[in-house]
């Protein structure tokens, strides 16, 4: 059975952000894996960074206006979106004035890593998966690229796992070669939990949580997992082989990387 529809939870697309190894791909392999027959929708934060007006961002108020409580405090949820026009496809964004609209991306204007980066990664993870519950959208593959998406996996097969939506839904993580520096708070693990959620479920994870932890806790609750840098941890690729996880090693050629990640799909899919 062919896959027909991928979710892409991106932490970065050019030309929204400035050029990268992460905000390239997340331009270019939604638009290869569409012009390979596939339904896709890609979302990503909408940092402050992001220029709205040039980039015709518009709020979709269908889709905005429900509250999600981390730490037992109500963050709105902004849903907004805007068309690449040429590629006949358009990006969400996940908004929100305390964690994205009046801040810039994971560090700010002095280099410095943002505290509460963890809690803007669990608030990415669930208004994203909220989104895709109100547009009714029952995607075969979610593929994942950056840490702020490392929840994800924990959440569609926990938390989201009944849910029509993601019933049947099989996730791809990719692992990069950069990630965070400073450990994320001690209590990331307790900002986590949603109801289907309880912290054994996290003892994969130290307290103290630093990039290669969080990698392995996505890769703990992903189908398959792909390399996406050439200096990816080889401790991390190696806990994903530990588990007999498909992977997919760096591939620097763009047009043999989408045809891997398109393969992969129907292999962890073939594999339900």
């Amino acid at each position: 059975m062919s896959v027909k529809k991928v979710l892409f939870i991106t932490q970065e697309i050019t030309p929204y952000v400035p050029e990268s190894e992460l905000s390239l791909i997340g331009q270019n392999l939604p638009q290869a894996i569409q012009d390979k027959g596939r339904e896709i929708r890609t979302f990503m934060p909408k940092w402050g960074n992001v220029n709205e007006r040039r980039n015709q961002l518009h709020e979709v108020i269908r889709l905005s206006g429900m509250n999600l409580i981390i730490d037992d405090t109500d963050h709105p949820l902004i849903i907004k979106v805007a068309s690449i026009q040429a590629a006949r496809r358009q990006v969400y964004f996940i908004d929100n004035d305390d964690y994205f609209q009046h801040r810039l991306m994971t560090t700010d204007e002095n280099d410095q890593e943002y505290e509460d980066n963890g809690e803007r990664a669990i608030f990415y993870a669930r208004g994203v998966l909220e989104t895709v519950k109100k547009l009714r959208w029952c995607p075969d593959v979610i593929h994942c690229h950056g840490w702020m998406s490392a929840v994800v996996p924990l959440y569609i097969k926990k938390a989201y796992c009944d849910e029509p939506s993601f019933r049947d839904s099989k996730v791809v993580f990719s692992v990069y070669g950069d990630g965070f520096k400073s450990n994320l708070v001690p209590h990331f693990k307790e900002q986590t939990l949603l109801k289907g959620i309880n912290l054994k479920d996290l003892d994969m994870i130290d307290n103290t949580v630093n990039y290669d932890e969080l990698c392995k806790l996505a890769i703990s609750y992903s189908d398959g997992v792909i390399a996406n840098s050439a200096n990816v941890s080889q401790a991390v690729m190696d806990f994903a082989k530990s588990l007999n996880k498909p992977t997919v090693d760096f591939i620097p050629d763009e047009a043999g990387y989408a045809d891997a990640c398109d393969a992969l799909y129907d292999k962890v899919w073939e594999n339900a």
